[in-house]
């Protein structure tokens, strides 16, 4: 095996306002990379570049960047916390190789971490974390350790012990060389070293002896040594403590507060000691890290701007130069890059050549989508797709002028195409264009970008839920259509009978006409006739369902009878029986599941039973309850805000169709 390289791929997550973003300026700016300090209140960060990001002080899209610290490469990126943009963490962790969780030092683990961990663990990707905000009145280092065990279900290892709390905290302890470190609070100005102060002695040695233990667990000499009375040194446990982070084992914790520039040299430090070079540990299915093999990369990211596509890539095997001609995996076809770019936020500057390990965003590619895998011509490779979560929210979009009509169709693909989690679809009864998302917020989003960015303007309105009709009982019509007005005539008769079917049998029809009544070959175009008009049932116009038509007898003239002239009676008489059939409107009716932290079960049932919801079941599952019920479509739009509000934003929900059923008069 090759040695690794002196590169770590890391990504910054953590629930909304957990300081993020704050955290990943300071690394920028200690770095070198930037010569002033962004600030997410001021907008005027390096990261969050998008002006709706500056706007609304969140982020909203993952931002790469490279910067260099103690002589290894780091690509840093940087990701949202709001659920909303769920997608953009999923696919930074697809193609990271380690990760540093922020934590606010108030709140603790809160529900989007907890979210963004699960995917962490799915994607193995070892992780170290790092507790900020701990100037903040209320701020509890230990309580967050604490959370983190329970909450994650994993194992924490304190690094540091904060000096000082909430105004009053001025540095950190370091538990493996048991030194103290403070800083004034200037941006740039290095940690001052000192003795641990007396107070924190003890703490610091209890808190030492946790470490030692569970560092010298991870490697089978060291334990042994230290079972004979070796104290192992500060360079043999942090071996320990990597081995034991690669392995996902355990998650090394450290102390600070980026807005005050306290502690981020120490998680610098950490970065590069702690989390793995590419290739150190093996993805679920990813080739070995060599830059002499055949290449493999993996599309992760597709930014659309005015000079066309940008593509995000992480290179997992081989080289990739400017000019190569790629065979795009996943669909066959083969991609010439044009231009290869290593990104800083929005800057680019131009690379000849990718390697193993390298995250970088290349030109050229036509048809790579997110999750598409790009290899050598000869040696065609599929990696792992990203999987995009399903759209819970629906939204009607329409163009307000002829012109923007035009460019509507190709401005929502542009935005499908750079975010999976969006879909659109035409909804076949309105006509009207639907766009479905994550949330309100992403879909607030995604309209801002249509108006500023495509220069597309559209009136936004609830979806309509699609309805349907049916009959309740069996009902028989005599019809005769008879037109005169010059010239040949129209003549046709029909009997039809409509009789009720079980919901989701659709539309059955049957003749039994004997004798030549109706010649054959116009009962086709009775049948035409009872379809068409059914499309438009008789109480609302919705499209009538679930019904069987019997065409008992009818009557022909020899020259005025014609296809047309059954198709229209076939249509009069279907809507003459529905109206005498004891009609109905159904609704779609949805199977919800929700899981909820058993605090929040009583207001969860309570929630489904004013939507005229029907619980069917409950299940606990760990710590949380599960939750079975079906739901009518109508009431469902905006439970996603509504269930957040009523479980502190800690319960989740998944629908899909399940049947439909009357709705209330």
């Amino acid at each position: 095996m090759t040695t690794p390289r002196q590169l770590r791929n890391i990504g910054i997550i953590a629930h909304v306002d957990a300081g993020k973003t704050t955290t990943t300026e300071r690394i920028l700016f200690y770095t070198g990379q930037t010569h002033r300090v962004g600030e997410v209140h001021d907008g005027n960060t390096t990261m969050d570049f998008d002006p709706q990001e500056r706007q609304r002080g969140i982020t909203i899209n993952s931002a790469a960047t490279t910067v260099f610290w103690r002589g290894a490469q780091l690509n840093v990126i940087d990701t949202p916390g709001h659920i909303d943009f769920n997608i953009e963490v999923r696919r930074s962790l697809r193609v990271l190789d380690g990760a540093v969780v922020v934590f606010d030092g108030v709140a603790g683990v809160e529900p989007q971490t907890e979210t963004n961990w699960r995917l962490a663990d799915q994607y193995r990707v070892p992780r170290i974390a790092f507790i900020n905000k701990l100037d903040r009145t209320g701020a509890d280092f230990l309580r967050v350790v604490g959370m983190m065990q329970e909450r994650l279900g994993t194992r924490p290892l304190a690094m540091q012990l904060p000096w000082g709390s909430e105004a009053g905290f001025r540095g950190v302890v370091d538990l493996l060389r048991m030194r103290a470190l403070s800083w004034t609070g200037d941006a740039g100005a290095p940690a001052t070293e000192h003795d641990i102060p007396p107070e924190l002695q003890a703490q610091a040695q209890l808190w030492r002896d946790r470490l030692v233990e569970a560092a010298v667990e991870q490697d089978d000499d060291a334990l042994r040594a230290w079972l004979e009375g070796t104290v192992p040194d500060a360079a043999q446990l942090a071996a320990c403590i990597r081995k034991g982070t690669l392995a996902g084992a355990l998650v090394p914790v450290f102390a600070g507060s980026a807005f005050r520039n306290r502690g981020v040299e120490p998680l610098l430090d950490a970065v590069v000691d702690y989390l793995p070079a590419p290739g150190e540990v093996a993805g679920t299915d990813q080739p070995a890290s060599d830059a002499g093999g055949p290449l493999a990369a993996l599309a992760f990211k597709v930014v659309t701007d005015d000079h066309g596509a940008l593509t995000f890539l992480r290179v997992y095997r081989g080289r990739l130069r400017a000019g190569d001609t790629v065979l795009n995996a996943t669909t066959g076809e083969r991609e010439r890059v044009s231009r290869l770019y290593e990104m800083h936020a929005d800057k680019r500057e131009e690379r000849d050549l990718l390697q193993a390990g390298d995250i970088a965003a290349v030109v050229g590619l036509k048809n790579t989508l997110t999750g598409h895998t790009l290899s050598d011509v000869a040696h065609p490779l599929v990696l792992e797709e990203i999987s995009a979560p399903e759209p819970v929210i629906d939204m009607a979009v329409e163009p307000k002028t002829q012109n923007d009509q035009q460019m509507l169709s190709k401005a929502l693909q542009a935005l499908v195409r750079e975010d999976p989690s969006l879909r659109v679809r035409q909804d076949a009864e309105s006509g009207q264009t639907i766009l479905s998302g994550m949330g309100e917020l992403q879909l607030e989003v995604t309209l801002e970008k249509l108006r500023t960015r495509h220069r597309v303007e559209v009136s936004v309105g609830a979806p309509q839920v699609a309805m349907r009709e049916t009959i309740t009982r069996t009902a028989e019509v005599r019809h005769t259509h008879k037109k005169q007005s010059g010239g040949p005539g129209q003549f046709a008769e029909v009997q039809l009978r409509l009789e009720p079917l079980a919901r989701g049998e659709g539309l059955r029809f049957e003749s039994r006409i004997t004798g030549g009544a109706i010649p054959r070959e116009f009962i086709p175009a009775v049948e035409a006739g009872v379809r068409r008009a059914a499309q438009t049932g008789v109480l609302a116009g919705h499209a009538t369902v679930d019904f069987a038509v019997t065409l008992l007898d009818g009557a022909f003239h020899e020259k005025d009878s014609s296809a047309l002239a059954f198709e229209l009676a076939g249509a009069a008489a279907f809507r003459e029986a529905a109206i005498a059939a004891g009609p109905v409107v159904l609704e779609p009716v949805m199977a919800v599941e929700v899981i909820t932290p058993a605090d929040y079960l009583g207001d969860v049932i309570g929630d489904l039973n004013r939507r005229r919801g029907l619980v069917r079941g409950q299940d606990a599952l760990d710590s949380a309850s599960v939750v079975t019920a079906h739901v009518p479509l109508a009431a469902m739009f905006g439970y996603i805000g509504q269930l957040r509000a009523l479980s502190s934003g800690r319960a989740q929900y998944a629908m899909q169709f399940d049947h439909y059923a009357t709705a209330p008069a």
